[in-house]
């Protein structure tokens, strides 16, 4: 199996359950309706967010978000990952009472011990939320601008693609284009091909998360693929939130067909039950892929990863070692 590489996947819903439970058992919490035999439990996209947010608040200090960091990215390199993009969200922060600052610090120690032990390189992309609305987006944007963490590479905007217009945001990522950062945004997931036009013509990003439903507009599609701007994809996630029925009906294959730059994630893997693992599997059985067409997704993942150079370099050496 080919070595791998994530670029979209939200930390808070990166939690396994076993570790939610322990963390349930440090604050003194129910995990029942949320948690049932080892799985998160949920049925739509709201009790999926009740369930998302009651994890979420289970984190609360310094070292619990330094151990959701190690846990995952340790989880990985398990899986025979090399590299791994976090989304971070200041409002999380806030909301457990830590400044966005100590929240960051404590994600890039996890992800350090994760490096430590396994080798695994890793970065954030620090995210604004939709519903939080345009003001709370900005302010994202200048303290992934001014934070100074060189781990903090990116900066995107996540969140309920129902809420506000993309064009609302401009200034939040000119600030974070200003101070060097990788740009990308959420769209053409529950929203259609408008979505990600919208992304296209007001955001410009280097990526955009999702941008599956790209696929109900051919023009668009080759719009995305002559501007190379690369596509986190996350089947099983599209799958689970029924953007599609099945994965007969995806349009990964299609895009990259059309010549698009794609990739796999897993956005909140034991959500949707998966892994960054699972999704290679499902490229190769329902996708059709072989060991050389799914490493040449982690290629195009590296090339596309917020990394220096340097960084960037080793990566794909690593790849190439493999590849011999």
């Amino acid at each position: 199996m080919p070595l791998k590489a994530e670029l979209h996947c939200h930390i808070e819903g990166a939690a396994a359950p076993e570790l939610v439970i322990r963390q349930a058992q440090k604050y003194g919490k129910d995990t029942s309706p949320y948690i049932q035999d080892g799985s998160f439990v949920w049925h739509d996209f709201t009790s999926f967010l009740a369930a998302y947010d009651f994890s979420s608040d289970l984190f609360r200090t310094e070292e619990d978000y330094a151990r959701l960091a190690d846990h995952y990215l340790t989880s990985l390199a398990r899986d025979g990952a090399i590299y791994s993009e976090i989304f971070t969200s200041p409002d999380h922060a806030g909301k457990a009472g830590l400044s966005p600052r100590a929240y960051t610090d404590a994600l890039g120690e996890g992800m350090a011990r994760a490096k430590a032990k396994t080798g695994i390189e890793g970065r954030m992309i620090v995210t604004g939320v939709r519903n939080a609305g345009v003001e709370s987006i900005e302010q994202a944007a200048r303290f992934a601008a001014r934070c100074g963490h060189p781990l903090v590479t990116g900066f995107g905007v996540a969140g309920d693609e129902r809420m506000g217009d993309l064009e609302d945001y401009v200034r939040a990522f000119e600030i974070a284009r200003e101070a060097g950062l990788g740009i990308t945004v959420h769209a053409g997931e529950l929203m259609g091909w408008e979505s990600v036009k919208a992304a296209l013509d007001h955001i410009r990003p280097a990526r955009i998360g999702h941008g599956v439903r790209a696929i109900e507009n051919p023009e668009l599609v080759g719009r995305i693929a002559d501007e190379g701007v690369v596509l986190e994809c996350c089947p099983s996630s599209n799958i689970a939130l029924k953007v599609f029925d099945s994965f007969a009906d995806h349009p990964f294959p299609a895009l990259l067909a059309a010549g698009c730059k794609v990739t796999l994630n897993s956005d909140d893997p034991p959500y949707f039950r998966t892994s960054l693992k699972r999704e290679y599997d499902i490229a190769a059985e329902h996708f059709s892929m072989n060991d050389k067409a799914l490493a040449a997704l982690t290629r195009t993942a590296i090339d596309a990863a917020f990394v220096d150079r340097k960084t960037k370099a080793m990566l794909l050496g690593r790849l190439d070692v493999k590849g011999r």
